[in-house]
């Protein structure tokens, strides 16, 4: 039998196998809802996982520095005396601004406040900035209310910190470190890992913490993308200090790695063990059609046609529903998750950020690939079982 000849026997036991679909709608449907259930989980899992990844690195600067104490993987275990801050203030490379060079020297601590949702204590990161704060970062800007003042005991929170978190609505007098803060603006930050913060103002805040003139970190705006060399020298220059300096994108990956490696680690192990079920689910819908196909699947093996079709027929019908399955769980995530706003712990700094889950067509394909996967081992066995039925048993079938 020539290639060309077998492969019209497939298309055509395959268009009828298709073609009797309707008749087995009731099986079909629990098959394709089956593998759909388990393509949303597993394609909302993932879009946690890039929600994540976008709030901590996707909006991760290239041309802002982040400068730390040497050997500190973040800002909570950073120090930086002030000396050494006006050294990195210093620096020639720092791109100048109006007011000085756009460096912003900057305090960092963790405060509890009550989430929306429950009312549980969450940790909240709690940043004094600089002045030139605002000009560093140039995706900032107020959306509600007005900038603090330096010097008050005011405040202003990231978008995603108001939504998620009780009490920071503008004009609230909330107490941190045993000191009341009036929450005079909310802001925006390209959907960035500031958004989950809370900021005032550097001096305000040593003085309410007792932290003297100490800082954690300084950012600073670089002249191009990645620009760092030239301000590592001059950090290196006086051997008094022992500071690193990275790009804020980074700064930031660095950050998210731990907790996307977990995200995506227990996403496939759910989507794995609920595929299980998906593939039973799928098997008991191919074993149906077969048996109810068994005397036409029988004629066409007595008029010639050969095993390999009759596998290959099953195999589209499965992969088939698969699609259908993969495209149903694909929307249903994008519909239920894109967009949705929530907040996790930050393991390096045990704080909280808040993130959206982000629905890209790329985790949108991973699941349909996964959903055509199950069809395919779904069906495998009954088309193997339907290519050996003997063709006198099944001329025999009622």
């Amino acid at each position: 039998m020539s290639r060309r000849h077998r492969w019209r026997q497939v298309l055509a036991i395959t268009l009828m196998s298709l073609q009797s679909v309707p008749q087995r709608l009731g099986t079909a449907t629990v098959a394709i809802v089956g593998i759909g259930g388990v393509v949303a989980v597993l394609v909302a899992a993932l879009s946690m996982t890039e929600g994540f990844r976008a709030a901590m690195s996707l909006s991760g600067q290239q041309d802002v520095g982040v400068v730390l104490r040497g050997g500190s993987a973040d800002e909570l275990s950073s120090g930086l005396a002030l000396e050494a801050v006006k050294h990195v203030m210093d620096a020639p490379s720092i791109v100048p601004g109006p007011h000085g060079p756009l460096a912003s020297p900057e305090l960092y601590v963790i405060v509890d406040v009550p989430m929306r949702s429950t009312g549980t204590k969450a940790n909240v990161p709690f940043r004094g900035v600089g002045p030139n704060a605002f000009q560093v970062r140039k995706a900032f800007r107020i959306v509600e209310g007005r900038p603090f003042q330096r010097g008050l005991n005011e405040v202003i929170v990231g978008r995603g910190a108001a939504a998620q978190f009780g009490g920071l609505n503008v004009g609230k007098v909330v107490s941190f470190g045993g000191t009341p803060w009036t929450v005079t603006g909310v802001f925006e930050d390209a959907g960035s890992v500031s958004e989950s913060e809370i900021w005032t103002d550097a001096a305000v805040l040593q003085g309410a913490y007792n932290r003297g003139t100490s800082y954690q970190s300084v950012r600073v705006r670089l002249p191009g993308p990645g620009q760092t060399a030239a301000l590592t020298r001059h950090l290196k220059s006086d051997p008094r200090f022992n500071m690193t300096v990275r790009t804020e994108k980074e700064f930031l990956e660095s950050q998210s790695r731990v907790l996307i490696a977990i995200v995506q680690t227990l996403g496939i192990l759910i989507a794995v063990a609920m595929g299980v079920g998906a593939v039973f689910a799928a098997l008991n819908t191919m074993y149906a059609a077969v048996a109810s196909r068994t005397r036409e699947i029988a004629t066409l093996r007595a008029l010639g046609f050969g095993a390999s079709a009759v596998v290959a027929s099953v195999l589209a019908e499965a992969m088939l529903l698969g699609l259908f399955g993969g495209i149903l769980g694909g929307v249903l995530a994008y519909l239920g998750f894109n967009g949705f706003r929530a907040s996790t712990l930050n393991f390096q700094s045990f704080s909280q950020i808040t993130f959206a889950f982000t629905v890209t067509p790329r985790l949108m394909l991973t699941g349909i690939a996964y959903a055509l996967l199950l069809g395919l081992i779904g069906g495998l066995l009954p088309g193997i079982r339907a290519a050996r039925l003997p063709v006198t048993q099944g001329l025999r079938e009622l």
